[in-house]
């Protein structure tokens, strides 16, 4: 059996999957028996010997099932819009391969062998990302994952900068175009694997994010002379949700041997913003919420999803595990609560701006023929509202296909196209955040910040200068969004710390 998948793990565990199913596919075979003795017994069930969708009533003859398979995935393959990033569909392939391994499904062998070659030589489909209502499953994307098997379609040439017929690329590799068997199309087509493709993609990096966010609003909350008072952990035992706590905890370290905070302990300040005194509470509820939806997706992955099952007993039984509800209500959940992360970091940034604490106004001395760091900021609020459009609950909606068959959709898909966006979103505006927090505490010099957050910046300042007149942001943007995509901050930290943030 194939291995489970983590997302803490995803790309070990998916490599160790890959192997097994190589070595041994001992599951799906004995899945694919229970197919062929009932087609030979002539039993009748759905999607083998019968139309699909509203057709379902319709027998289909043996001798024209094998067209039946063609057919279905020619006529699904109706997807629109931008390709598929090709990190994702490569996820999309591996976990559709994975629910097939797992030995449901009753694939033929030699379609599920072909699919194990394509992923061993990283040879990719093109995947159009639109057309999807995540409830038969995603059926137009994986209809376009499977096209190349039979010789059509396109795959992405190998620095994914282009695309390539299948048909040259099966030539050029000595693969011959298959002939689909029963029940090859709907094992195909039927399943979550786009919806779960963009949900792990993105929330195997939010674990990472998670802990960077708090670096980032411990690096403007020393530049704001803010109070670690907030950050008790007497206060958060006493509202004991774990993200909280664990936020808490990360800005008590990141703050140790802190001279900023002792130059300001007795200032007679009573309380800082919400965006510094409620870093706890915002970062950690998103952190619980995202928690909640990667179990969901963690899950998802390691199911089957497709239609109908095929159980070792001989039963085959259609039900309803391609509809993506259970996804659908998560990514939502986890599009709201990544977007948060982005609402409170744009808010540090424009108090950052502000000049209050001795700060100069916009970040820089000599404004008014300079703009300082004012304009980053329009460029924060515009993604946050962006997030804010995007962060309409897909889950909401449905509208019916197949003339009323399938009268309720979840829209997962569209939910988890607009979950990578607001995550490109959300770095994008925390990179913004990290230049300015980085500007800001260099005014505080010769103070020192806590021992975190001074080897996070001086990290930063490795790479990107401190600003004195305006120049082209651009290229300081970049390099902070390349710390904000990597661990290199949080190595940094933890370094110094001699320990793992939460």
């Amino acid at each position: 059996m194939s291995t489970s998948l983590s997302l803490t793990n995803l790309s070990e565990d998916l490599k160790s999957s890959m192997n097994s199913l190589r070595d041994d596919g001992e599951r799906v075979r004995a899945s694919r028996e229970v197919v062929d003795r009932a087609i030979a017994n002539g039993e009748r069930h759905y999607g083998i010997n019968t139309g699909f969708g509203v057709l379902a009533n319709r027998q289909i003859p043996t001798e024209k099932v094998e067209q039946l398979q063609r057919n279905l995935l020619l006529s699904h393959a109706v997807g629109v819009g931008e390709a598929i990033p090709k990190d994702i569909t490569r996820l999309m392939l591996q976990l559709k391969i994975h629910a097939l391994g797992l030995g449901y499904s009753g694939v033929s062998e030699e379609t599920f062998q072909q699919l194990l070659a394509w992923e061993a030589a990283d040879t990719i489909p093109v995947v159009p990302s639109r057309g999807s209502v995540g409830a038969s499953g995603d059926l137009a994307p994986l209809a376009h994952l499977a096209l190349p098997l039979m010789g059509y379609g396109s795959f992405w040439t190998e620095d994914g900068s282009g695309q390539q017929p299948a048909a040259e690329v099966l030539k050029e590799r000595g693969w011959k175009p298959l002939t689909l068997q029963a029940k090859d199309g709907l094992a195909l087509i039927n399943g979550t694997q786009q919806m779960s493709a963009y949900g792990a993609f993105v929330l195997h990096q939010v674990q990472r994010l998670l802990t960077l966010v708090d670096l980032i609003a411990a690096m403007s909350l020393e530049a704001l002379q803010g109070s670690i008072k907030p950050f008790d952990s007497r206060l958060h035992q006493v509202r004991p949700h774990p993200g909280p706590q664990s936020v808490a905890a990360n800005v008590r370290d990141l703050l140790v041997n802190s001279e900023i905070l002792e130059s300001h302990r007795n200032c007679g300040k009573v309380q800082d913003p919400y965006c510094l005194r409620c870093v706890p509470q915002v970062h950690g509820a998103s952190r619980d919420a995202l928690g909640y939806a990667a179990d969901v997706v963690e899950r998802e992955i390691n199911s089957v999803t497709d239609n109908p099952i095929v159980f070792e007993d001989g039963d085959i039984i259609s039900g309803g595990n391609f509809h993506g509800q259970p996804l659908a209500l998560a990514l939502d959940h986890a599009k709201v609560a990544l977007a948060e992360l982005a609402n409170i970091s744009e808010r540090r940034t424009y108090l950052l701006l502000a000049g209050h604490d001795g700060l100069p106004e916009l970040l820089m001395e000599d404004t008014g023929i300079n703009s300082g760091f004012m304009i980053p900021q329009y460029t924060a609020a515009a993604l946050v509202s962006e997030n804010k459009t995007l962060c309409h609950p897909a889950s909401v909606d449905s509208i019916p296909t197949s003339r009323g068959q399938e009268d309720h959709v979840s829209m997962g898909s569209v939910a988890a196209l607009h979950l990578l966006d607001i995550f490109r979103n959300v770095e994008q505006v925390l990179a913004i955040e990290l230049l300015t927090a980085a500007q800001a505490l260099d005014f505080r010099k010769p103070l020192r910040p806590g021992r975190g957050v001074k080897a996070a910046h001086a990290c930063v300042r490795d790479s990107v200068p401190h600003r004195t007149v305006d120049h082209m942001f651009s290229g300081d943007l970049e390099r902070c969004l390349s710390f904000v995509q990597s661990r290199e901050l949080l190595d940094a930290a933890e370094a110094e710390l001699g320990g793992t943030l939460r």
